[in-house]
């Protein structure tokens, strides 16, 4: 039989179908980029059942066809640090391209309710890691606020019995299907190392990578890679330029060095040179001994003003989140131009205020670094959002292998957005600016967002390991 070249892909992806076939979604004339076989040309993608089916040079018929003259068809952005896990924050990420979001860094202190709370679909993919840091405020007692703890979960010694029930608490939720186990020693200064070495090797029996928000600058990054090298973890560190502030070049030379060394340690950053976190956590326990100087680098997320003495002292009461302009942006386009790091988000919008990084990481780096300043190519930028997520995290779930890539039988989360107009719009006073020139999302063949607006399709769903799995070493 002569096979036309539609049914002969239609073969290669593992069934013969008829040519006459309509599909769900066929998506012409883009600019397919595809970071895993390099593919970086004009294509027709059919999608059926949440899958591609088809990649071809030629033309197809479906159900609903976008013409994506002019448009570049990816991956879609894989967000491996996303605190914002609502709906008000879903939708915002999903307009700057995010099909899956991850809450890996703090996580939960208890996996099946947290995937319950948010069953059945949402606006993109979601997963979780199990958190020491929750798991530590639950055992010790800590009354701290939504994430972080603000009393003796952050600054406590937990006595061996402590540690043992934490272990226990971080075995259950792996057991329950967590994607990976999060820290953060920064926010912990009472944690011994011991005790994240002793947690980093449970991770590591059950293949997790251990995601962490490290403490101590360069030191603190030696002995963290040390420890998990010890407890042969798997580890990520989370947003490089956050915890190396000035050192970004050493930082990340430290962690290439360690990866050329036979290491297993990926790391992050985003495109911005502030930072947010609560103001009650452990990292600002010394604030009344600044300079009252100091205090004009720490904006108040609760009114958008730069804080003083006295302003910041009521907020240490009251609560809330805190903007902190620490770095230059050289020092930024730094992080973004090395090709080590991935792009994750760190976002977290609460009512309405929060971080521009929610509403527009990604597009920044496609608009003002790519398209703009050159930093760095589409194709790299687009890897470094996608395939190395997905391949970071594939091990422990197997479903990110079909993530993170356009591919045959792959999953169809793509984003499609037009690089000569794609940029951050959103700003430190007005985090609720969605991003501009990303045009359609789609998340398992369903159209989230079409022609830069949301639809009523809510096809996300959890991305968990496999309960109960364990991964031999």
């Amino acid at each position: 039989m002569l096979l036309t070249p539609v049914l002969l892909l239609a073969v290669a992806c593992g069934a013969e179908e008829r040519v006459d076939t309509p599909y769900d979604l066929v998506i012409t004339n883009g600019r397919v980029v595809d970071p895993e076989s390099g593919l970086d040309a004009v294509r027709t993608v059919a999608i059926r059942d949440g899958r591609v089916v088809l990649i071809l040079d030629g033309d197809l018929w479906g159900d609903r066809t976008i013409d994506a003259t002019g448009l570049v068809v990816a991956p879609g952005f894989i967000d491996l640090h996303e605190h914002g896990q609502n709906e008000e924050s879903y939708a915002l990420m999903v307009r700057d391209g995010v099909t899956s979001a991850f809450e890996l860094e703090v996580g939960t202190g208890d996996v099946d309710a947290w995937y319950a709370e948010r069953e059945p679909g949402q606006l993109v993919n979601f997963g979780v890691s199990i958190g020491h840091i929750p798991t530590r405020m639950a055992v010790l007692g800590d009354p701290g606020q939504d994430l972080l703890p603000s009393g003796i979960g952050g600054f406590g010694s937990a006595s061996p019995e402590q540690i043992e029930e934490m272990e226990g608490l971080i075995r259950v939720g792996l057991q329950q299907g967590a994607v990976a186990v999060g820290f953060g020693s920064a926010y912990t200064p009472g944690a011994e190392m011991s005790e994240i070495a002793r947690l980093f090797s449970v991770a590591a029996e059950y293949g997790a990578v251990s995601h962490i928000h490290m403490r101590g600058g360069l030191a603190g990054l030696d002995s963290t890679i040390a420890a998990a090298r010890d407890a042969r973890a798997p580890l990520h560190i989370v947003h490089a330029n956050s915890s190396a502030g000035a050192a970004i070049g050493p930082f990340l030379e430290m962690i290439e060095s360690a990866r050329d060394d036979g290491g297993d340690v990926t790391t992050e950053i985003y495109p911005y040179g502030a930072g947010m976190t609560e103001i009650q956590s452990a990292l600002f326990d010394d604030w009344e001994s600044w300079p009252d100087e100091a205090f004009a680098s720490y904006q108040l997320v609760s009114t958008g003003a730069r804080a003083t003495r006295e302003t910041f002292a009521r907020a240490r009461v009251e609560g809330g989140t805190v903007i902190i302009h620490s770095r230059s942006e050289e020092l930024t386009r730094a992080a973004v131009a090395s090709p080590l790091p991935m792009f994750a988000s760190d976002g977290f919008i609460d009512e309405g205020r929060g971080h521009p990084r929610t509403s527009g990481t990604y597009s920044k780096v496609l608009g003002r670094y790519v398209r703009e300043q050159g930093v760095l190519s589409l194709a790299e930028a687009i890897r470094r959002m996608t395939l190395e997520p997905a391949l970071r995290l594939q091990t422990r779930v197997p479903e990110m292998a079909l993530k993170g890539r356009i591919m045959l039988a792959g999953h169809a989360d793509i984003t499609i957005f037009d690089p000569e107009t794609v940029i951050d719009r959103s700003t430190y006073e007005d985090a609720m600016i969605p991003a501009h020139g990303i045009n359609y999302v789609i998340i398992a063949g369903e159209v989230v967002v079409d022609g830069g607006d949301l639809t009523s399709a809510r096809p996300g769903r959890a991305i968990r390991a496999r309960i109960s799995a364990r991964a031999a070493n």
